[in-house]
């Protein structure tokens, strides 16, 4: 019964947006705009692009699996305050943003930002951010493109390497229709990778994120925080130091 459950109701295992208002105002301490990009699909994916007077270069982010982005336009804030232009865009079903959730979807809409940017910075200005849920997007879009680097944080091997974790008695792999395989993409991809994780992560264990640095893949630094949890890893001083290495 369970099993079956994981095949119909996985979506609502992995995903847990919530939804904002329309009329619904971001108050940021940043310069920002607040955007509705209309995809081919006639999707509308709304956003929030942070605004510098003298980018150091612009970070594309991609979120996790819960909330909107009344969240994470603030947590995002933290790269506007060294001066970088940001563009963060909610998901599908998540804050404003509408149409139906899919893995190929959600890879469409994030090439669509990413061909939005280009418009306006050299692609060598890109800096690829994926948190969580959202490494397999970054990764994914780093692929198929060529930023400066790629910055992944609390990622996981696969979907179903979670899976196997969370539900070991179940054949998983035959159940899941989402995949966000990292460990595929990374080995693909032509800039600098850099990977942060929590050794006490509960939510992605640190030996699936660990896992990625088994995995031959050219240029990569894998920073460990040791007693780094799933959502904390701002509050460490090794996150900071490299992050400020980074995007010095």
């Amino acid at each position: 019964m369970l099993g079956a459950a994981l095949h119909y109701f996985q979506e609502k295992l992995i995903f847990l947006p919530t939804t904002l208002d329309e009329n619904y105002v971001y108050e940021l301490h940043y310069p920002h705009e607040e955007l509705f990009l209309t995809t081919e699909e006639g999707t509308s994916i709304n956003a929030i692009h942070f605004k510098a007077d003298k980018p150091k270069g612009v970070i594309l982010y991609f979120h996790g699996n819960a909330g909107d982005l009344s969240r994470w336009s603030k947590i995002t804030e933290y790269f506007a305050e060294k001066n970088y232009d940001v563009l963060v865009m909610d998901y599908r079903t998540y804050g404003k943003s509408k149409g139906k959730l899919s893995e190929i979807a959600m890879y469409r809409d994030a090439q669509y930002c990413y061909d939005y940017l280009l418009k306006q910075y050299s692609e060598n200005d890109i800096t690829l951010y994926g948190r969580s849920l959202g490494t397999g997007i970054a990764s994914y879009l780093a692929k198929e493109n060529k930023p400066k680097q790629l910055i992944l944080e609390t990622p996981y091997y696969s979907i179903l390497d979670v899976a196997k974790h969370r539900f070991p008695i179940f054949p998983v792999k035959s159940l899941l229709r989402y995949h966000f395989p990292n460990f595929e993409n990374l080995p693909q991809v032509d800039c600098p990778i850099h990977i942060f994780h929590g050794t006490d992560d509960k939510l992605v264990p640190f030996e699936s994120g660990k896992k990625l640095s088994e995995v031959e893949i050219k240029d990569l630094n894998f920073v460990k925080i040791d007693g780094g949890r799933h959502n904390n890893l701002i509050e460490f001083e090794a996150y900071h130091n490299a992050i400020e290495t980074i995007l010095n």
